[in-house]
């Protein structure tokens, strides 16, 4: 377990992001946005430690607890703390996000049985959505905007056009490797392109520090090049494995968790073959293959 703690940033009156270093493997950000009479939580945590230690933040930020929480998508990482602000809050996400988070169940615990992820109860969205929503905290506008299949069938952007902040879920993950095995590359290309329509001058992504829209041209060069090496592996006969294990990763080699390279070419291999956008992989096979690029190590939760 890292030994950095969680921290609150303030990028605007009444905004904060939550960071948990190092932003690796379930080491997600949250976030909220209150007028001081209601709070929007975006996103939870992973653990049960967690999520309790996220509650204490909004609790020390001297703001109500919340009413509503906006899961950005299904991932363990970003909704297993639902539990801890449920029944006194109402959980809120994409019409695919509440389908995937059922049938995914305690994924995470079968991923990674050695880590103590507390009293872990399943508690999907109450209220869901197909294309955008628009929640109103006194002066606070947030947008709830599904950009598409992308990182997960059922994701959700909170864009706050006053303050020009962005909650981009797992669409960015500053310093950190995309992750598209429950996705499309295709739809994460088009979610940049929403992403950068919105003006946005503040970027609170999925995991890593805060950062700015920089990070859309660093994200999007990286996809470009996951397409232009499965293009050629697949003209050449190569699995995502084999090309992964060639790759010179160059700028993208700083990067944590360089090994989802051969998961987003898994999807890359998809969708040229056709693939509906979104289409389950063999998730144990790209785990294997993870495991594989990661030198033979199982990747590891950070929580």
């Amino acid at each position: 377990m890292t030994a950095e703690e969680p921290y609150l940033v303030q990028p605007a009156s009444g905004v904060y992001a939550y960071v948990q270093p190092d932003g690796g493997w379930c080491l997600n950000n949250a976030g909220f946005v209150s007028d001081g009479g209601r709070t929007l939580l975006i996103d939870t945590a992973a653990t049960e430690r967690r999520a309790l230690a996220l509650r204490e933040a909004v609790v020390s930020a001297g703001v109500p607890l919340p009413r509503t929480v906006v899961n950005t998508h299904h991932h363990g990482d970003h909704t297993y703390g639902n539990g801890v602000f449920a029944p006194g809050a109402l959980v809120l996400a994409h019409d695919n996000a509440r389908t995937e988070q059922l049938a995914a169940g305690h994924q995470l615990e079968m991923i990674w049985p050695a880590t103590d992820f507390g009293a872990i109860e399943i508690t999907p969205p109450d209220l869901t959505y197909n294309d955008r929503t628009t929640l109103h905290l006194g002066g606070t506008e947030a947008q709830v905007i599904h950009p598409g299949v992308a990182h997960t069938t059922g994701d959700s952007i909170v864009f706050l056009p006053r303050q020009r902040i962005v909650f981009t879920g797992d669409l960015v993950f500053a310093e950190g490797t995309p992750f598209l095995a429950m996705g499309s590359l295709a739809g994460s290309l088009r979610a940049l392109e929403l992403l950068r329509s919105l003006g946005a001058e503040t970027v609170v992504p999925g995991h890593g520090p805060l950062t700015d829209p920089s990070a859309y041209e660093a994200t999007e060069r990286y996809l470009q090049y996951v397409a232009e090496l499965a293009r050629e592996g697949r003209a050449k006969g190569l699995t995502p494995l084999e090309v992964a294990r060639e790759a010179d990763l160059g700028e993208f080699g700083a990067w944590r968790e360089s090994e989802r390279l051969v998961a987003n070419l898994h999807r890359a291999y998809a969708e040229l073959a056709g693939e509906p956008e979104g289409a389950p992989l063999n998730i144990l096979a790209v785990l294997q293959d993870m495991t594989v690029m990661n030198g033979g190590t199982p990747i590891l939760c950070h929580a």
